[in-house]
């Protein structure tokens, strides 16, 4: 999705917390040196200057702030509520009205899943 990101995760050392930190703060600053270093972007001074208003008014950032501070996660305990929150992340481009079929969405897992489509993804299918 253009403006907000789904995902279903496992940490290997049964720290969720820490692994939502450690991915939020890697792709900020992988994402952040991208769109500064882009002569292409035309909306650089723009992106910036809102990463650094919003970074302003939270006490937490340094300097500029790349994903919001919350996060909504809900804790999968059984194959049932796996399946149901997988439905509702490669439906979520369709409802949108963004694409007609899930596996039309270019950064889904659902090519993985419906086409075996490992190009864009790599993902645990198990």
């Amino acid at each position: 999705m253009p403006s907000h990101l789904h995902l279903i995760f496992r940490s290997s050392l049964g720290d969720p917390s820490g692994l939502m930190r450690d991915f939020k703060g890697f792709t900020s600053r992988k994402m952040l040196k991208l769109i500064e270093e882009n002569p292409q972007e035309s909306r650089k001074e723009w992106l910036l200057w809102m990463f650094e208003y919003a970074g302003k008014k939270n006490s937490n950032v340094k300097n500029k702030q790349f994903w919001q501070q919350n996060n909504q996660p809900i804790e999968i305990w059984s194959f049932k509520v796996f399946e149901q929150k997988l439905n509702y992340i490669h439906n979520n481009p369709v409802e949108t009205g963004f694409v007609t079929e899930p596996i039309d969405w270019k950064y889904s897992s659902a090519r993985n899943y419906g086409n075996n489509d490992q190009t864009v993804l790599e993902i645990d299918i198990n």
